[in-house]
């Protein structure tokens, strides 16, 4: 089954993240169930997420996923901006709600931490190789 696709390839908040996403080393972009996906070997964000309540799904468009650590998903969940995605929520997945006053150093971090969980040793070294270089994620 194809699923539709759910974002605006134009959409300056998308762009931003992508900008994030792939400065990450070996990072790439594909299409997963209809919603932009970063990945290395693995997936380690989301641009766009749901949730199911009372059987309907609703949407969070402007919004990025990432895996978090479990400390910091239980501190998260406890924003309002943030919320647990359908599917994968179960496994350690949480949702960022993005907006005017989206704090993009954090997100920036987020990423990190996400990308450090999922995309190995090599990548992760590469990662910490870059001598002088910010994190992802500056204003």
């Amino acid at each position: 089954m194809t699923h539709p696709i759910m974002f605006d390839d134009a959409d300056p908040v998308l762009r931003r993240v992508r900008t994030l996403a792939l400065a990450f080393p070996g990072a790439a972009e594909k299409i997963s169930h209809g919603h932009p996906a970063f990945f290395t070997t693995k997936v380690f964000a989301y641009y766009g997420g749901s949730v199911k309540v009372d059987g309907v799904y609703r949407q969070h468009e402007r919004s990025v996923l990432v895996l978090a650590d479990p400390h910091e998903r239980e501190a998260l969940l406890g924003e309002e901006r943030c919320y647990l995605p359908a599917y994968l929520g179960a496994s350690g997945w949480v949702g960022i709600d993005l907006d005017g006053d989206t704090d993009w150093d954090e997100i920036g971090e987020l990423l990190d931490a996400s990308y450090r969980r999922t995309a190995g040793p090599r990548r992760v070294a590469a990662l910490d190789a870059r001598a002088g270089s910010p994190a992802p994620g500056g204003s």
